[in-house]
């Protein structure tokens, strides 16, 4: 396998970076030691046991720039055309967590009660179905809809944790993704073990997903793929090394059914100081094969992203590369979060052969005084999107040649920093997101608002 020539200087440039500081600190790079065991603290099922959660309030408007974008059903079962969309919710989670049990083995248990209430409840806005609002098969919303998101048990020995049952994981693979007002959870077994002070381990193997914007438990499918195909199980696992408190590297590998092998290499790197000048650098790289049956087809695909980011005190300026090397999307599975991609904004940047450029500008005003308070502005541009040379089925790209578009972002978030509302966030967004003729994000612009209120009750 050929590498393009910005990954070999990104790759050459994080070894002499590692290098250097490896020459410098001697043996405390290469040197790892066991953490106390976090099993002998155990404090007991009840008397470590926590009430938590959180309320979201949830609320997107989207308007198409050109042609329509969505659809909507009539009282007569009819679907027409619409240019907007609106979605408004109140998402809320009670989460029950116990303590470990004393002795060399821990068991624990773990339940979340999801719920979320349409504030928005016309079926022309909400534009179904279930893709923000949970919806009836003839388009009316719910006025509320409930699930468990979360049910496990844990068994722990020192600082390995076998978790079963539905569960949320972050990995670069497999990840929840909690962009609705509910998140996305997972069923399977999971292993993590961090029983050294630099490095951990993860396994995971999940047979079902639980949809944001879902009651029921669904199998797995791909985010690009062809509509109805699905697989039984993915499965990942990985290690992260973080040899120094400013440079960490993870490796990855997934396997998902029938669909393909994955492969993903990532590190991030932070050189100086931002009280005067720091230079933050990050690069992520995926490598998907076709596996067993192929229900995606043929499947041969490099992506991969680098960041370079300069920090002065307040102010943040990053670039950040993307590129496919494919002659279909890059893809990972829908209802996760398994793209770690710096170009993964409004649109993912992954269209076949796409490469794309993003400058990202972030305001932090704890330097002048006011801290959770921020301000962001990015723009990105993606071009040279061909999938003529595709020969598969699963994918619709062939139709793509030369395809481009940009979108660009401003947004503010506040945190709150103390009192009985401490830890809670406001973020507003809007977006606006410009394709070509064929390009599948479209034309459309959006605005965001989102708050979050975490609460302990135990």
């Amino acid at each position: 396998m050929k590498l393009p020539v910005t990954t070999v200087l990104a790759l050459s440039l994080g070894a002499f970076c590692t290098a250097a500081q490896a020459d410098t600190l001697g043996d405390e790079f290469f040197t790892l030691k066991l953490r106390p065991s976090a099993q002998a603290d155990a404090s007991g099922f009840f008397d470590g046991q926590s009430v938590t959660g959180s309320t979201r309030n949830w609320y997107a408007r989207e308007r198409a720039a050109r042609a329509p974008l969505w659809k909507y059903s009539k009282s007569d079962g009819s679907r027409h055309n619409t240019h907007s969309r609106s979605n408004w919710l109140q998402g809320s989670i009670l989460n029950y967590s116990s303590g470990f049990t004393q002795g060399t083995v821990g068991f624990a248990a773990e339940v979340a009660a999801y719920n979320a209430v349409a504030l928005k409840r016309d079926r022309r806005s909400v534009a179904g179905p279930n893709n923000r609002t949970l919806t009836h098969s003839n388009g009316d919303p719910l006025d509320q809809w409930s699930k468990a998101g979360l049910a496990n048990i844990k068994a722990r020995i020192s600082n390995t944790t076998l978790t079963a049952g539905r569960q949320s994981l972050d990995t670069p693979m497999l990840a929840s993704i909690g962009n609705r007002a509910l998140p996305s959870s997972f069923q399977g077994v999971s292993l993590h073990s961090a029983e050294f002070d630099k490095l951990s381990f993860d396994f995971a193997s999940f047979d079902r997903v639980s949809p944001r914007t879902e009651q029921s438990l669904s199998k797995f499918r791909s985010e690009y793929g062809a509509a109805g195909l699905e697989t039984d199980r993915a499965s990942t696992v990985g290690l992260n090394y973080q040899p120094l408190p400013n440079l960490s590297a993870s490796l990855y590998a997934a396997k998902v059914d029938d669909f393909w092998n994955q492969y993903y290499f990532g590190a991030n790197h932070v050189l100086g100081d931002s009280a005067s000048l720091s230079l933050t650098s990050a690069l992520h790289y995926y490598k998907t094969k076709d596996e067993g049956h192929k229900k995606l087809g043929k499947i041969d695909n490099d992506t991969y992203s680098l960041s370079l980011g300069l920090t002065h005190q307040a102010h943040s300026l990053t670039a950040s590369w993307q590129q496919v090397m494919g002659n279909e999307y890059f893809d990972y599975l829908h209802e996760t979060n398994g793209i770690y991609l710096a170009n993964s904004l409004l649109s993912d940047f992954n269209g076949p052969n796409e490469k794309s450029l993003q400058l990202a500008y972030v305001l932090n005003m704890a330097y002048y005084g006011v801290p959770g308070l921020k301000f962001n502005l990015y723009n990105a541009r993606g071009w040279g999107i061909d999938g003529t040379h595709y020969r598969g089925t699963a994918y619709d790209v062939r139709g793509l040649d030369g395809e481009t578009h940009y979108e660009w972002g401003v947004g503010s978030s506040y945190v709150l920093q103390s009192g009985p509302l401490k830890d809670t966030s406001i973020r507003a967004t809007y977006t606006t997101h410009r394709a070509s003729k064929a390009q599948s994000d479209g034309s459309l612009d959006e605005l965001r608002i989102v708050t979050t209120i975490p609460f302990n009750i135990l």
